[in-house]
């Protein structure tokens, strides 16, 4: 089941600013303290917060969040920058797709382009994907991990230095303010740098909420991504850093 708008804003603001309380949440959103309890009890059953006296704190950050949960934040907003990062991708071309929400988000935008050829490490990809009209699929080898679909590991990441493609799309499960684009686990992001080493262009794909978040391993700098895909105008600092490194931010649907 998808959160509802006013979930969604009360999950980036426990992360942004470290917990929110029932009264400031009530007077925030013109509701009563009841509403905001129940926003709270489903978004900590569903583990993406937990409960302390007077309201909530974020989940451990030093681990993602599960599959299922992810597909539901932002959907709407995962939405808008798949069809925006699809618009930027033409057809007859050869693309990696990454792991992530937000990068099946793009495979589903692309769904109508004509001659390409996919490789991914993604299964939900292959998924959304097959029957599409005139596309090559190549999918990596390996284990496929049940909790998401994906296919990870060092055995993966030589896989792709196999090739070399026009573009590449990867997402992130947070972003830094120092222009850090951050994973939470090693085996993906040395997949990620193999995918980024071996295009001509790369795409990342994130929203907003990944400002709000924190993990412990780097991808890679903002600095080797060529187009940054959004939903809402990053921070200050972060479009500072883009902006002398060259990257290209676009937002999606006008944000």
């Amino acid at each position: 089941m998808e959160l509802s708008a006013r979930q969604s804003e009360i999950l980036g603001a426990a992360r942004r600013d470290g917990r929110v309380s029932v009264d400031g949440l009530a007077e925030r959103f013109a509701v009563t303290p009841q509403t905001i309890r129940r926003d709270l009890g489903e978004l900590c059953a569903r583990g993406l917060l937990a409960r302390v006296h007077g309201g909530a704190v974020p989940s451990n950050s030093v681990a993602n969040t599960g599959y299922a949960e992810r597909r539901v934040l932002a959907a709407e907003a995962k939405r808008r920058i798949g069809e925006a990062a699809a618009r930027l991708i033409p057809e007859s071309c050869s693309l990696f797709i990454n792991l992530g929400t937000t990068t099946e988000q793009v495979a589903r935008a692309l769904h109508g382009h004509r001659d390409l050829a996919v490789i991914t490490n993604n299964i939900n990809v292959v998924n959304i994907l097959s029957g599409a009209p005139t596309k090559e699929l190549i999918i990596a080898g390996g284990v496929v991990r049940p909790s998401d679909g994906g296919i990870v590991g060092e055995a993966t990441a030589d896989f792709f230095r196999q090739f070399k493609v026009d573009f590449a799309v990867i997402g992130a499960s947070a972003l830094d303010a120092d222009g850090s684009v951050l994973d939470y686990d090693l085996r993906e992001v040395r997949v990620a740098q193999a995918i980024l080493a071996n295009a001509r262009q790369s795409i990342l794909v994130a929203d907003a909420m990944k400002f709000a978040r924190s993990a412990p391993m780097r991808i890679a700098p903002i600095g080797e991504i060529d187009i940054f895909v959004t939903d809402q105008p990053p921070p200050r600092g972060f479009t500072s850093v883009c902006r002398s490194e060259g990257v290209r931010i676009e937002l999606a649907g006008g944000a």
